[in-house]
């Protein structure tokens, strides 16, 4: 769930710019795969459309799955004084991911040269399974967005990132000796998610200002896409918090 670029896309529509694309390939030190990951924002005059593709594949050559999120955010009011607010549609899924369509609305905040960005967005979200509509959750995500440019006074360097908080019902089989079946259940009804990023401009020591160096850190909890294995005896075993640190390189267009 990777939205660090919708900091960019924010302040490339407020500066007047067109359009941001980059392509990070991660290594997942946790799960043992690689992952490529490709964004590209696009303003207009009715606001702006983002998306992002994850390939997952365990080496560079083979891939085994894939997770999507493309969002929309319309704005006709950009002038205005409430040109900071802007109503948003997003799409996710993915090969092993749960469909989702979200709608609510976002609101950019930044310093007064825009080296420090935020984003807040609330929205309903409609999980479906198995294009099931799911009902047994509560239908709504919490996002935050931020971008810090230059971090410490240090040129090219970045630390962004997003935490999600949604409702989402999730059920672990809990291992019991003393149960009918050999387990229990466990639910819960929240999930978090947050992946802190920070990159280096390496390039622009050598002439390769596209070039940058970094990775980041999946932190969550009770979230069903975690590192930790599927286990076909007592289920999803990512109750709690599981940490996945990546290492990778990023290659702005």
């Amino acid at each position: 769930m990777k939205k660090t670029l919708l900091v960019a896309a924010m302040l490339l529509a407020t500066l007047g710019l067109k359009a941001q694309t980059n392509i990070q390939e991660m290594y997942d030190f946790n799960r043992g795969h690689f992952t490529t990951t490709l964004e590209m924002f696009k303003a207009d005059k009715w606001g702006s459309t983002f998306f992002f593709n994850d390939i997952y594949h365990p080496n560079l050559t083979t891939p085994t799955g894939y997770y999507t999120e493309i969002a929309r955010a319309l704005n006709f009011w950009q002038d205005s004084k409430l040109g900071a607010l802007s109503l948003h549609v997003e799409w996710n899924g993915g090969q092993f991911a749960s469909n989702a369509w979200l709608f609510g609305a976002e609101y950019f905040l930044h310093n007064s040269d825009y080296t420090n960005t935020f984003t807040f967005e609330l929205m309903y979200k409609e999980i479906r399974n198995l294009n099931q509509i799911a009902t047994d959750y509560i239908p709504l995500q919490f996002t935050f967005v931020w971008g810090m440019q230059n971090l410490f006074g240090v040129k090219g360097l970045t630390f962004s990132g997003f935490l999600d908080i949604w409702g989402e019902k999730q059920t672990w089989r809990v291992e019991d000796n003393t149960a009918l079946l050999g387990y229990t259940t466990e639910e819960t009804d929240w999930v978090i998610l947050t992946e802190p990023q920070i990159w280096y401009n390496v390039g622009q020591h050598f002439g390769c200002e596209n070039l940058n160096i970094g990775g980041e850190v999946e932190i969550a909890y009770n979230f069903a896409g975690g590192w930790k294995e599927f286990d076909p005896i007592l289920g999803n075993v990512n109750k709690g918090l599981t940490v996945a640190p990546c290492l990778g390189i990023k290659w702005n267009f």
